[in-house]
């Protein structure tokens, strides 16, 4: 005859039929003080507990979308939130299977969605913390904590570079401080930038923004504007900083498009800021800098919205979708030819591109336009 079981609260426990007793005080203890000091207890007091508990936790469950977009924004929400529980050798075993190049000098992984690379209020765990971990687990217990050689923000995905020693990663971000580092990113933008290639030289300044919450964002800061018809220039703020993105647009229907972004300076939320305000497209998922006045999830069209098989209520879920694509770093020690690095897109990206009827570019076709576009310059 097989072992009779019990249930408490997710757990099962197989038991013989002796010492039922203790082992139901032992799982009384966390429900009810007065039972844990007693030495009998009801059983059928216990059993209510338990079903109730079970209730409430029926009653909290989000219902599972049958969508299969929402299901997929529900599961990057989820994501997103564990990466934050996550213990730090698992979060750094995880990084482990997205390296994408390593050598004597350098770690390059590609970074996932929603993941931040420094501390800071409200963050429990970042790339940071678990750089020694990793290194551990790539080089053994007597390794030194790898080094970060540049940032990515928490929502961009992509190429990260790590350095094994100090000294590698101060010529690391001496190459990106100098402007020597190629970076290319690709986006999803609402909307076409129009014409579809160019390039953005407008200075972005961080200023105060007034709505119902008062927050600060980062903003153009033009030196010219229009004033009935004739070009005027502006007073000079003393804290724009200078700001230029050359971009083309690599596939496009009639309300979005994927972007190849080259950032040529590297002010905080440049490309955003660029797309956004510079050129009224705002990438898919950017719930900051959508709208200026307020912070609020991003409003889309109802063809768009229609394509990603959500409501505009789920809006606020959307990814950002900007991924750091390639880097290209010079030579560097012993390397005497140029690295570079590419990473594959994450598979909520690739879905949208899906979704939205947008094509991914070949890399002949891709550099052919690329060259095209210099020569036109």
């Amino acid at each position: 005859m097989a072992a009779p079981r019990w249930k408490a609260s997710g757990l099962w426990i197989r038991g013989n039929g002796q010492g039922l007793g203790s082992l139901f005080s032992l799982v009384s203890k966390p429900f009810c003080s007065a039972a844990a000091a007693s030495t009998s207890v009801n059983a059928q007091r216990l059993a209510e507990r338990l079903r109730a508990q079970k209730r409430e936790q029926d009653t909290n469950k989000k219902p599972v979308s049958t969508n299969p977009v929402q299901r997929r924004v529900q599961e990057i929400v989820r994501f997103t939130r564990q990466l934050q529980r996550v213990h730090p050798n698992v979060l750094a075993k995880a990084l482990t299977r997205g390296i994408v190049h390593q050598d004597n000098n350098l770690v390059v992984i590609n970074k996932p969605y929603g993941l931040p690379v420094h501390g800071g209020p409200g963050v429990q765990l970042c790339i940071s913390d678990v750089l020694p971990i990793l290194a551990k687990m790539l080089h053994g217990h007597k390794a030194e904590p790898l080094h970060l050689c540049h940032r990515l923000d928490k929502e961009t995905t992509g190429v990260m570079v790590l350095a094994w020693d100090k000294d590698m990663a101060h010529q690391v971000q001496e190459l990106f401080r100098t402007r020597q580092v190629v970076k290319k990113y690709w986006a999803i933008t609402v909307r076409v930038p129009m014409p579809s290639a160019g390039v953005v030289d407008i200075p972005i300044v961080e200023k105060e923004a007034q709505g119902q919450q008062q927050h600060h964002k980062m903003t153009l800061s033009p030196s010219y504007r229009m004033d009935n018809g004739k070009m005027v220039k502006v007073r000079h703020s003393r804290n724009a900083q200078v700001a230029v993105t050359r971009y083309q647009v690599l596939s496009s229907t009639v309300s979005s498009a994927l972007v190849e972004l080259q950032p040529i300076t590297g002010i905080k939320h440049q490309l955003r800021v660029h797309l956004s305000f510079g050129l009224d497209c705002p990438i898919l998922g950017d719930h900051k800098y959508s709208d200026w006045n307020r912070l609020a999830p991003q409003k889309l069209s109802v063809g768009t919205l229609k394509k990603l098989g959500l409501e505009q209520s789920k809006a606020r879920y959307i990814p950002l979708h900007l991924h750091a694509q390639q880097l290209i770093l010079p030579a560097l020690g012993s390397r005497k030819e140029d690295l570079t690095l590419v990473c594959k897109l994450p598979r909520f990206f690739v879905c949208s591109l899906r979704r939205l009827g947008l094509e991914m570019p070949n890399q002949d076709q891709n550099e052919n336009n690329e060259a095209e576009h210099l020569g036109a310059q």
